[in-house]
Order: C-alpha cells, then structure tokens, then sequence
C-alpha cells in the first residue's frame, strides 16, 4: 500500500509538471506571436523562458507542503529573474513593455496553482490571460470609442457590483421581515447589468447590423421600448415593415431568454415550472422571426438600418425605482398572502408586472421558496410574462397603426397564445 501510494503521488506531480509546462508554453506561443517584430535579444522572454517559468512554478507548488524552503527559494529566484530581465528590456530598448513582466509573474502563479492542486483555477487563469492578450486589438478599439460619460458609468457600475453590494448584510429586516439589504441591491446590480450589457451590444454592433442586430440587443434593457421604436417606423414607412416585425418578434425571444435568466439566478427552484410554460412561446416567436426574416428577403428594398434607441444604462435611478417598487411589492405580496392566499398574490404580480416583467421576478424571487410552491410560483410569474406580451402588442398597433403595426401586434399575441393553452392544461 505505501508503495502504491507513493506511485499515485509520483504520478500527480509529473501531471502536475506537464500541465505547468504546457500552460507556460501556451503562454509563450502568445507573446512571441505578438513580440514576432521585435528584433533577436529585444524580447523580454521567448516561448522556452515562459515555459520554464510555468514549470518552475508547478515545481515549486509539489514542493511547497513538504519542504518549503526550497519551494520559496525557487520562487524567489524565477521572481528576481523576472525582474531582471525587466529592468534589462527596459533600459535597452526605448519602449516599455510592462505587459510580458506582468504576464510572465501571473504564468509563474499559474504554474504553483496546478502544482498545489488547484489545476482547474490554475488553467482557467492561463486561458483567459492568453484570451485577454490575443484581444489586444479589439479592446484598443473599444477603448478609443468610448467617451468620458461611459467611462464614468464603468466606474459606477463598478463601484455598485463589486464595492458596495459585497458589504450590504445578508439578513431580513423590516415589515414581516420582507427585506434583506443584500438581495435588494442585487436587483440594482442586475438591472444595471442587464442595461450594461445591451448598451455596449447594440454600440459594438451598430446600425449598419440592421433591424434584428440592434433590437436583440434593446431588448436587454427593454423590450417594451424596442418594440414602441420598431412600431413608430412601421408607422413611418421608413424601413421594411417585414423587417421591422421581425425585429419585434426577436425582442419577444431575448425577453424570454432575459425571464427565464432573472428567475434562474433569483428564483432557481421556480425555473423548471416556469420554462415548462413560457419556453412554447418563446419557440413560437423564434419561428415567426426566421419567417419574417425570409419574407423580408423576398422584398425589394428591404433597408433595415435603424438603430433603436437604448437609454444610458448607466443611470442608476430606474434601477432605484425598480428596487424601491419591489420593497413596496414584497411587503404587499406578503401581506396579500396572510390575508388572501395565492389568488391575492397572483393579481399583484399581474398588475405590476403587466409594464414592467423584470418587478414581478424580482418580488417572487425576495419571497423565498418557502413562501410560495416551485408550481404555483411559476404561474404566478407566467402571468405578467403573457399580459406584459399582450401589453405590448397593444403597443404595436396603437403606435404603429392597424394596417402596418399589426405585423408586430399579430407575432406577439401569437407567443402569448401557446402560453396560455399551457397554463389552462397544467393548472
């Protein structure tokens, strides 16, 4: 037995050795691909130097839990080395390349993360190291076409997400113990996200992208608004209202997506019963964007060069407001509760909801499972899912006028019809 012991631990250590290598050397083929045009002896560091590295730091994590002090030693020296060739690149060449020094200390952690063990993160942290280097281009890019308002708002979002919302205590307080702090700003952070995301999507793909690019990307932030922009040119004749129908239908699918995402993070135990129900509209909705799509394509003129507007999704006060509406709802739906029982509650959600999908999510998921059944909460949030769809395509005719606008008035009754068949069967 301790010789089969010493055989597994032998054979961990020369796994552990290979994949330092091999991740060094994954690290190198990166650099010296980028560094391709620097002349001979320029170089901070060749592919065999980054390799070494991984490898003398995978050995130094074997050795650490059994003998320290040469582990420390080997660290310290591949450290000092490191800087060493530093201060040499710098003072012989007239440009400073701070990243390979960065990056040649962060493969030497690599590789003493996999030889202690942590083989997963070890990896993880290489390939999206290499990741961000092989992006060098396109992050330059995106840098230089932002201005000073988004760089702010980064900031801010920053500061939300990963300051404050760490800090905030995880526990209920208030009226019927219907707040917890954490979870409240989660609803800041998330909205935020959301906006965050669909902000920079529609800026990176542009207008020239066309209808669906654009409105898939709105949609992040609200669904509600892309359809209101889509139906107001279709009222204006200014696009291809095939086109323009699509675009609508495509926002209903990423609506969908973006439910079924809130309740999977807020709700967990309700995503099942939820996407049993709402999962047949969303297919329904995919299905009528490629057949729009394909009629568009058989028209003559077909533009589909809109940008719909997204607001600054920086601005923290809807997120606020959003966050203060699901305060007053929690304590609202817990209140029903005790007094009315789900039905109560059901019509709460649907009211608020009706606008505002994301508010109702929200409610249910601060409630706690406890609170409510995974079946019954997933009726419970299908049904401001189907009035907020049919609230929509009130919008689309009324905005877009019965003769165009119900292109995109027909698509989404058609989603909300295959939901609510469903939920008539399951009750």
């Amino acid at each position: 037995m301790p010789g089969a012991m010493i055989t597994v631990a032998t054979t961990d250590h020369l796994i552990a050795g290979a994949m330092g290598l091999a991740l060094g050397l994954l690290v190198g083929i990166q650099r010296g691909w980028a560094l391709r045009d620097w002349a001979p002896g320029s170089r901070f560091a060749g592919i065999r130097t980054f390799a070494l590295i991984g490898l003398g730091g995978s050995i130094a994590g074997v050795l650490y839990d059994s003998a320290r002090a040469p582990a420390t030693t080997l660290l310290v020296a591949i450290c000092v080395l490191i800087l060493l060739g530093y201060e040499r690149t710098t003072r012989e060449n007239e440009r400073i390349d701070g990243t390979s020094g960065i990056v040649a200390l962060i493969t030497l952690v690599v590789g003493f993360l996999v030889g202690s063990g942590e083989r997963l993160l070890g990896t993880a942290i290489a390939v999206v190291m290499v990741l961000l280097l092989a992006m060098r281009t396109q992050l330059h890019g995106w840098v230089r076409r932002l201005n000073e308002q988004e760089i702010l708002s980064i900031a801010r979002f920053a500061l939300i997400a990963l300051v404050i919302f760490p800090l905030l205590p995880d526990q209920p307080f208030g009226p019927y113990d219907a707040w917890n702090p954490r979870k409240l700003w989660l609803v800041v952070v998330l909205v935020s996200g959301f906006s965050f995301a669909g902000y920079f999507a529609a800026r990176i793909l542009g207008p020239t992208r066309g209808i669906i690019a654009t409105a898939a990307a709105g949609s992040l932030v609200s669904s509600t608004a892309v359809t209101a922009s889509l139906a107001t040119k279709m009222k204006e004749g200014s696009e291809s209202t095939m086109i323009l129908a699509a675009g609508i239908s495509a926002a209903s699918v990423v609506m969908f997506v973006r439910v079924l995402a809130l309740v999977g993070v807020l709700a967990p135990v309700t995503l099942f019963e939820l996407a049993r129900l709402v999962v047949p509209g969303m297919i329904v909705s995919l299905i009528l964007t490629v057949w729009y799509l394909r009629r568009a394509a058989r028209e003559d003129g077909g533009k589909g060069g809109h940008d719909v507007e997204v607001r600054n999704p920086f601005d923290i006060g809807p997120a606020l407001l959003l966050t203060l509406l699901v305060m007053a709802l929690t304590v609202a739906a817990r209140w029903v509760l005790d007094h009315y029982g789900d039905q109560g509650l059901a019509l709460v959600l649907a009211i608020s909801g009706t606008v505002d999908v994301d508010s109702a999510i929200i409610t249910i998921g601060s409630l706690g499972p406890a609170v409510l059944p995974p079946k019954t909460a997933g009726f419970v949030l299908a049904i401001p899912v189907v009035l907020n769809t049919a609230f929509k395509a009130v919008v689309a005719s009324s905005v877009g006028g019965w003769q165009k606008g119900r292109h995109g008035t027909l698509p989404l009754l058609a989603c909300a019809l295959p939901v609510i068949l469903i939920m008539l069967i399951l009750r």
